[in-house]
């Protein structure tokens, strides 16, 4: 590996930009070129117009029925992210497009308050986010996060808040005023205790030090905080859910959830690359068990089965998972949020609008 390697896959999750599947229209590359030569991709920012904030979904084994996601595209750069073709319908690449491409809601909280304020809203939890991670590094600047928590604050509506930063301890003092009212719960997603290992397949989230950190921030505060296992990736990292859970707990978690690694679409030929590169003594066996994960392939949607598999090594995982929880304390699932110190904002004069 050159030097010029260290640093690009340092820099980046995915290692190259594939084809669109929905554009006709693609660029080949010329055979001899080597993509080293190309210049290291920088981050873009695009204003996103959207008219609405809050996302419906019915899927089943989702835990969510709305969810708010002031970004499209993630910094991170996760390489296993099964976000990655979303940014697909938007005529972008899922590879180094998805997390140098940026869309930015800016009015997003604008557009939650008047939602919000609208007689047609029933209040129920909200996930921030569903899709791509509120506290991506550009947060930091723009505060989108932070100001629509100031509009749940305002409204006490539930928030349920998954994300792999620790930056979200920045937003304790919201996050408080919710948690008096039940109305608060933060997951850190935490895939390994291996630094070295964290910054090759999240290379622009927290350090695991840093998210454990903000586990005992948020417990020592009174904001009820667990640990997400996700994802968990057999052959990989399946042997750290002991260590993770029991760090996890030791830092302060009251709960757990695991998710194992999914794959759509795009993300498979992208994972495959990062393994090639990065674990190619570990991919025949990564790639082996999570085909026997999803019944022969890299990939099944089927609900009920898509964040867990099936088979033995979904048993073994699920298994050593539970034994794992149940031996450091932790509750399987988080607490139950209420909807009853909910206040609408703006009161009739906002109502005339909707």
């Amino acid at each position: 590996m050159t030097p010029g390697e260290v640093s690009r896959s340092r820099s980046r999750g995915a290692l190259s930009n594939p084809p669109n599947r929905f554009e006709p229209l693609r660029l080949e590359r010329d055979p001899d070129w080597d993509a080293e030569d190309d210049p290291l991709p920088r981050t873009q920012f695009f204003k996103d117009h959207s008219c609405s904030i809050i996302t419906w979904n019915d899927s089943p084994d989702v835990p969510f029925e709305a969810s708010i996601n002031p970004y499209r595209g993630c910094e991170h750069g996760c390489a296993y992210c099964y976000a990655r073709p979303f940014h697909e319908y938007l005529g972008f690449s899922a590879g180094l497009d998805f997390e140098t491409k940026i869309l930015v809601k800016e009015n997003a909280p604008e557009l939650l308050r008047r939602e919000l304020a609208s007689p047609q809203w029933q209040p129920r939890v909200l996930a921030l986010s569903g899709v791509t991670d509120p506290y991506q590094p550009v947060e930091r600047r723009l505060k989108l996060t932070r100001r629509c928590l100031e509009v749940l604050v305002e409204c006490r509506n539930p928030v349920s808040v998954v994300t792999k930063n620790a930056l979200v301890t920045r937003d304790l003092d919201l996050l408080i005023q919710l948690a008096r009212h039940r109305a608060a719960v933060v997951w850190l997603s935490l895939t390994t205790l291996d630094a070295d290992l964290r910054r090759m397949l999240e290379p622009r989230t927290s350090p695991p030090g840093a998210r454990l950190a903000a586990i005992r921030q948020l417990r020592d505060a009174g904001v009820p905080v667990g640990v997400l296992t996700a994802p968990v990736i057999p052959g990989l990292t399946d042997h750290e859910i002991p260590a993770l859970l029991k760090a996890a707990a030791q830092a302060g978690a009251q709960f757990a959830g695991y998710i194992v690694l999914r794959l759509p679409h795009a993300v498979a030929p992208l994972f495959e690359e990062w393994l090639t590169r990065h674990c190619p003594e570990k991919k025949a066996r990564v790639l082996g068990r999570l085909r026997a994960l999803r019944g022969g392939k890299l990939y099944d949607a089927t609900f009920g089965e898509r964040m867990t598999g099936r088979g033995t090594w979904a048993e073994q995982i699920e298994n050593l998972f539970e034994v794992a929880r149940r031996h450091c304390g932790l509750a399987d699932s988080g607490p139950e949020l209420s909807t009853a110190a909910f206040r609408r904002p703006g009161g009739a004069q906002l109502g005339l609008f909707d």
